[in-house]
């Protein structure tokens, strides 16, 4: 049997020592692509999208689980026997739920902004405002700008969410990730993952402006990383690679740099 419908979109830019890279919830490869290119300099850098985000394929349900697993046969597919991972928020808990299933893959592992600890939620209202758009049957881009502007009040979160966005050649549009899924598994999005130890160097790197790696739960996160560091951007909030990606990008090399 095929397993077509199992395959991630992807597009890998650069050679050199492989780094995959795992977007947020509700994103998409496309949100790291300027920030790959930087990095892609020194090294391959591959951009995946996770199920029912972006190009990838739909399923009823979103699962840290599936989507770990999704990334290791990805890799085997491609002969990658190794790799750095850096993912940021929902990506991050993709990839330390990668690092606790399958050890030998990882090198150097990069969470960006997140921890595997459960949160409170907090995208009630964007959710809410997805699902209330009638997209097939509005005629322009704008109208949907508008309708989101009006309850999100946040026009950076409206203009990420708007990437999203896909006209249909009947007219209208559509959204490209699976909102009816995302929107179910949002509860299980949130929850704890159950990590016991995780040995592998890992850099968890923290917006400044950001509540979502509180500096009192470094101790909590020694627990289960022993070899970790932490690292806090200035002047940047939960989306660092587009807040301060010079930053950033000198962390990781720094990082990936130190053997």
């Amino acid at each position: 049997m095929s397993q077509n419908h199992h395959r991630l979109f992807y597009k890998i830019i650069g050679e050199g020592e492989p780094i995959i890279i795992l977007h947020g919830f509700l994103g998409s490869s496309d949100n790291w692509m300027s920030f790959a290119k930087e990095l892609a300099k020194n090294q391959m850098v591959i951009l995946l999208d996770l199920q029912n985000h972006g190009r990838s394929y739909h399923v009823s349900r979103f699962t840290y689980e599936e989507a770990a697993e999704d990334v290791k046969k990805f890799m085997e597919e491609h002969w990658i026997h190794h790799a750095h991972i850096l993912g940021h928020s929902m990506g991050g808990k993709v990839a330390m739920k990668l690092a606790e299933m399958e050890p030998d893959v990882i090198d150097h592992l990069i969470v960006v902004d997140i921890t595997p600890f459960e949160y409170p939620s907090g995208h009630e209202i964007i959710l809410d405002s997805l699902m209330s758009v009638d997209v097939e049957s509005t005629e322009s881009r704008k109208l949907i700008e508008e309708h989101l502007l009006h309850n999100i009040n946040d026009p950076s979160v409206v203009s990420f969410l708007m990437k999203n966005l896909k006209r249909l050649k009947t007219g209208g549009f559509e959204w490209k990730m699976n909102l009816p899924a995302l929107y179910e598994s949002y509860p299980q999005i949130l929850k704890s993952l159950d990590l016991e130890s995780i040995d592998h160097p890992t850099l968890f790197i923290r917006g400044e402006q950001s509540n979502y790696i509180p500096l009192e739960m470094e101790s909590k996160l020694r627990k289960i990383f022993s070899k970790m560091q932490l690292v806090t951007i200035n002047d940047s909030g939960h989306w660092v690679h587009s807040d301060q990606p010079g930053p950033l990008l000198s962390e990781v090399h720094r990082f990936l740099s130190s053997k």
